[in-house]
């Protein structure tokens, strides 16, 4: 059995917290919220880096807009990912999700290509339907997505990933579907110097292809060449395409058996968001099932993987667990329940809450309170000692049933507490608890280093002027 760790970093704001309502909310007017939100990310940032610099194998990040609740920050993960990879060279970037029915989908898969070739080959992309109307809605409404259509939005969300992958993997193409045209069949590009490479080149699509070619606009006003005449695009070529061939794993948060069963159909690993070990196991089952029908899609193809987990070949499910380590002088166990409480309190108003205690999938009543005694009870929240967390995380791994390897994502950054206080307990983990846990599975993964140099050969800087 081989182990790896990840890293989940959601964002939540650094400001004391206190109750109103009943409810976990900073303490802090909306100026204060955005002067923490400023340094959770340069945090972010030094996280990541400092995560690589200890050897957990990979930085998942998610996207969330929009929050003055103080729960989550992390309005671009790609972004602040490549900051991460000009910094690294071996860990593993990846996103939880990034939410596509909040994009054009060829914009995001530049941009996701971009983070794959200055990391070397370690993105690790995650896409999401999306849930929360205030981000969805305001963002995806004049691309056609919305929440308040589940059907319409899955529909987009499914349209957005065949888009994705066409950008990675064809080196021309066109799309008609439900809510994208690519290029609209309107688009003139009547440009002398397309026509000439496209004509000269024998190993790819000709002009006719790319171009439909016609004559002068006898109304056309437009003083520009390229559209004074009739010639529109047929067909887009898309760059950059990402360094891993074909394309870069992709990554899903999963809830619904529904979801499940399509992430396994499209050869997507499956992210199950603090879920108890009950439920993870169900859902781990329906997933491999799923697969096992489908006959193992694979975006490398190889047939069968590993149950849980397959290290080798990057593969399956996992999910995360908020660490707090309260041993030798470090930790705070009441502001660490205040924290969790904090970011089950936002999750709440979607139904989140009652799934730590109903196994099914109805309905979620929106007022339940979870409490950080709960979080705790569930091993949702491993908050203790060393020992502790060492014996919450091998019981999700025997729990769930995970075979010869085990992945798991550590969950540090709470509201309330400092950029430091984190970092303290990144380092702490990965001193006291990794190597326990590395031999309690046989070993550790050994990730490869990136070949990308972005700095060497570059000339020295001139000096100031006087």
């Amino acid at each position: 059995m081989a182990l790896e760790i990840g890293i989940f970093q959601n964002g939540a704001v650094d400001l004391p917290t206190k109750l109103a309502d009943g409810l976990v909310i900073p303490d802090g007017s909306l100026a204060d919220i955005a002067d923490s939100y400023a340094r959770v990310q340069v945090n972010q940032v030094r996280q990541g880096v400092l995560a690589d610099r200890l050897g957990f194998d990979y930085y998942f990040m998610t996207e969330h807009h929009f929050q003055p609740e103080g729960a989550e920050f992390s309005p671009n993960p790609l972004l602040t990912e490549t900051a991460i990879a000009a910094l690294t060279k071996r860990i593993r970037l990846a996103q939880g999700t990034n939410v596509t029915t909040q994009h054009h989908p060829v914009r995001i898969a530049e941009m996701a290509a971009m983070l794959d070739i200055i990391s070397g080959g370690r993105l690790e992309f995650g896409i999401g339907r999306g849930y929360q109307p205030r981000e969805v809605d305001v963002l995806g409404a004049a691309l056609g997505s919305t929440t308040q259509d589940q059907e319409r939005n899955r529909a987009f969300f499914e349209e957005t990933l065949d888009i994705i992958l066409k950008c990675w993997t064809e080196d021309s193409f066109s799309h008609v579907g439900e809510f994208f045209s690519i290029p609209p069949s309107y688009t003139r590009w009547h440009h002398r110097q397309t026509m000439a490479y496209f004509r000269d080149r024998a190993d790819g699509p000709g002009v006719d292809r790319v171009l439909r070619l016609a004559g002068d606009d006898a109304y056309a006003t437009s003083s520009m060449p390229i559209s004074a005449k009739e010639t529109t695009l047929r067909e887009l070529q898309v760059f950059p395409k990402p360094l891993q061939k074909p394309y870069p794993q992709i990554w899903q948060p999963l809830t619904s058996s529904r979801s499940i069963r399509f992430a396994a159909q499209r050869a997507i690993n499956g992210y199950f968001n603090a879920s108890p070990v009950e439920r993870l196991k169900r859902d781990i089952d329906v997933y491999y099932r799923a697969a096992e029908e489908a006959g193992w899609p694979d975006r490398l193809g190889g047939g069968e993987f590993a149950y849980g987990w397959d290290a080798k070949r990057r593969r399956g499910v996992i999910t995360d667990r908020m660490v707090h380590i309260v041993d030798d002088g470090i930790g705070d166990l009441d502001r660490a329940g205040r924290g969790a409480e904090a970011q089950w309190d936002f999750y709440g108003a979607f139904g989140f809450s009652a799934a730590l205690t109903n196994p099914g999938e109805t309905p979620y009543p929106l007022d339940m309170k979870v409490t950080a005694d709960l979080l705790r009870e569930k091993r949702v929240a491993l908050h203790g000692t060393v020992d502790q967390i060492i014996e919450g995380l091998l019981e999700v791994r025997d729990g769930a049933g995970y075979g010869d390897d085990f992945m798991v994502n550590c969950h540090f950054e709470l509201a309330g507490f400092a950029g430091a206080e984190i970092e303290e307990q990144m380092q702490c983990f990965a001193e006291r608890v990794v190597p326990v846990l590395a031999r309690a599975c046989s070993g550790r993964v050994e990730q490869p280093v990136s070949t990308v140099d972005l700095t060497s050969g570059l000339p020295e800087a001139a000096p100031a002027a006087p």
